[in-house]
């Protein structure tokens, strides 16, 4: 038995077979988006330029002497808010990373693909810089085919076009250099930059085909990134189901559709099939067939179509953030009333919550030292004039700080143990690693059998303790 939906509207659904962008011939069809205006635009617009604030500045931003954020992956060093890890932590982004996985899952589920439509870079870079250049030199989109359509002989497409494409590769450099800054750090960027070029030349080079691949991303490749090479948007037949909450077209109350005549009595839906929903759609489909594939919910279309409807005396939300089954079940047909919260969102919601939680106190919680302690291979116990029993152990150092550190060793369990450096004082560099040996001497008394656990504590040189390492302590048997 079909649905209401169903019966509203009989879909030619062959467009699903080929991408919006792709004709029947397999040719490349060329996305003119008009520019969109509205209330969801200005946010993602305020949205776009935190972000990209945040990108151009956090390179230059210290915490505890060190950048907000670096990825050095040729030193293995990283930084995260002022937090240095380093290979012997990878646990800690395995953890993240499985973490980020069923984020984008339960996210996914919940609120579908509201993360490409606000804060994927591709689409900051594309629709909030490089397109806003467009529209600033090219004008809007009648005018931007218009330019296309002249030869190349005219000298008005020559200077727009030369114009246009210079501008986009100095901002594809400026990108490019960014990123670098993101890997090697700022004061090494500047003191190349600012280095002759022949004593960089490898990095010079790599730093132009960069900026060539993407200025080309962003001068030709556009939309297809996220219809054709960006996995997360194949996985939303996977992920969505009929409660998740996309941009999508109300049919139960836009069908069946038509134009609007002055003077003609309606008995059609609310939507008078003026096309603003798909000129305005960046990556060229039609909203009102569906949820679809090259959809990203940059929310271009509800922009549109809500001034459309103020304009002929409807209620907005045509178009608008909902499920299917809201849809289907005629629920919030108006976009400004508020949505109930349901039970699955709060639930997904708290999850998401309680892991990024975790990983974040995980993060954030670390020592400013790494230690392990070993005792040291193929050392027996040794027993002492005075009856006490020691045992050799070797210690490896991680100093995760911009400061050397002066340290000192104390055995916190059992109580009346006592620790014997070998050789000078424990000591770390800046961002050094420091191998060490040193002795546990115990009575007789507090030794548990053959192996006694042992807890030794690592103190700097105002007598903090800044970290604990656990060991056995070998003796004879009582």
């Amino acid at each position: 038995m079909e649905s209401q939906i169903e019966q509203l509207i009989k879909r030619d659904e062959s467009f699903r077979d080929r991408l919006s962008t792709i004709d029947e011939k397999g040719k490349r069809k060329w996305v003119y988006p008009k520019k969109p205006s509205g209330r969801f635009t200005r946010y993602r617009q305020a949205v776009a330029l935190v972000l990209l604030g945040f990108f151009f500045s956090a390179p230059f931003i210290k915490v505890n002497g060190y950048p907000l954020l670096l990825i050095n992956i040729l030193e293995r060093k990283f930084v995260i808010f002022g937090n240095v890890f380093w290979p012997q932590e990878m646990y800690l982004f395995v953890l993240a990373f499985l973490t980020g996985i069923v984020f984008i899952i339960l996210f996914t589920v919940i609120y579908g693909r509201l993360f490409c439509g606000w804060v994927c870079p591709q689409t900051i870079f594309m629709e909030m810089v490089f397109r806003k250049i467009e529209y600033a030199i090219e004008g809007d989109y009648m005018q931007q085919k218009a330019l296309d359509k002249m030869p190349w002989t005219s000298w008005e497409k020559i200077l727009k076009k030369g114009t246009k494409y210079a501008v986009f590769y100095a901002i594809s450099v400026l990108i490019t250099n960014f990123f670098l800054a993101y890997i090697i750090g700022v004061e090494k960027l500047y003191q190349i930059i600012t280095d002759p070029i022949e004593q960089h030349i490898g990095g010079f080079i790599a730093m132009l085909i960069f900026s060539g691949v993407f200025y080309t991303v962003f001068a030709y490749f556009r939309e297809q990134v996220c219809t054709v090479v960006c996995p997360y948007g194949r996985l939303q037949g996977v992920l969505l189901d009929k409660n998740s909450i996309v941009i999508t077209y109300d049919e139960v109350r836009g069908e069946p559709r038509g134009k609007l005549r002055k003077g003609e009595k309606r008995h059609l839906g609310d939507c008078i099939d003026c096309m603003q929903c798909v000129y305005v759609c960046p990556t060229g489909i039609d909203i009102r067939n569906g949820t679809q594939l090259e959809c990203i919910n940059c929310t271009a279309c509800i922009d549109a179509c809500d001034h459309i409807m103020d304009k002929i005396g409807k209620p907005r939300g045509l178009i608008r953030y909902a499920s299917r089954n809201e849809i289907e079940q005629g629920r919030y047909p108006d976009a400004e009333k508020p949505k109930k919260v349901t039970p699955r969102m709060v639930a997904y919601t708290v999850v998401l919550l309680i892991l990024l939680g975790i990983i974040g106190g995980l993060l954030f919680t670390r020592g400013m030292i790494g230690v392990r302690i070993m005792r040291a291979q193929g050392s027996l116990y040794q027993v002492s004039e005075s009856g006490r029993i020691s045992n050799l152990y070797n210690i490896k150092i991680i100093n995760k700080t911009l400061h050397y550190l002066p340290l000192s060793l104390k055995v916190i369990e059992p109580a009346n143990a006592s620790i014997r450096i070998v050789g000078d004082s424990l000591a770390v560099a800046a961002e050094g690693l420091a191998d060490g040996a040193f002795f546990v001497e115990l009575d007789k008394q507090p030794l548990k059998g053959v192996k006694t656990p042992i807890k030794v504590g690592v103190y700097n040189r105002e007598g903090k303790l800044l970290a604990t390492a656990e060991a056995t302590f070998t003796g004879p048997l009582q």
